[in-house]
């Protein structure tokens, strides 16, 4: 039976490995896509695929945001996050949208095949830190504001902590200057804070 593999990172090093595990693991072909857009070109086109490995920092769409539309366009098809930032709350945020898994990239190969094993059972996977730390932000976090934010705003507000401008912030995320100065209008509304300073504040306080 064949098994199908979609790959969406920026970094041809991560397709790199993650398509040798695959490989390791019986899935052929692994495909490789580069950005969201690139990923659902191919998904409209193409076979869908069984598993998807996606990185959270994309350019252009967030990829957590890419999480409902790949699930329309191969709703059999199990997501798995794999992202250099494995804070718990990326890890909940990702389940919440709808993958079925998170790992950290910083995570060993072993994980890695546990990780796509445990999908294939159409189980859902974490890694067991994570897991433990999340069912402590759950029990505590109920009133938690972060959680409503899409994942485009936590880049901003991420990005914002770090002293970034708000220009800055558009050239990295590869969008235009009134995408960054309406997301980051948008946060101020939404974590009811005045200005840049109580974004980086607020950014620097919550540890985004």
């Amino acid at each position: 039976m064949t098994k199908r593999a979609l790959v969406i990172d920026d970094h041809p090093i991560t397709h790199l490995g993650a398509s040798r595990l695959l490989r390791d693991l019986g899935y052929d072909p692994v495909g490789q896509a580069m950005s969201g857009e690139e990923a659902l070109d191919q998904l409209a086109t193409g076979p869908a695929p069984d598993l998807i490995v996606l990185d959270i920092s994309l350019p252009g769409a967030g990829g957590l945001d890419l999480v409902g539309p790949l699930r329309a366009l191969a709703p059999q098809g199990r997501i798995l996050v794999f992202s250099m930032n494995d804070q718990t709350g990326f890890a909940a945020r990702a389940l919440q949208a709808g993958a079925q898994g998170f790992l950290s990239k910083n995570a060993p190969p072993s994980d890695f095949r546990d990780a796509v094993r445990q999908l294939e059972a159409g189980e859902f996977y974490l890694a067991p830190k994570q897991a433990m730390a999340l069912a402590t932000l759950r029990a505590g976090a109920a009133d938690d504001p972060l959680g409503a934010l899409s994942d485009r705003e936590r880049q901003v507000l991420t990005l914002i902590g770090q002293g970034h401008g708000l220009q800055a912030i558009a050239d990295r995320l590869n969008v235009s200057y009134k995408t960054a100065a309406n997301t980051s209008s948008a946060l101020k509304r939404k974590l009811g804070v005045d200005g840049i300073n109580g974004l980086m504040k607020f950014a620097l306080d919550s540890g985004v």
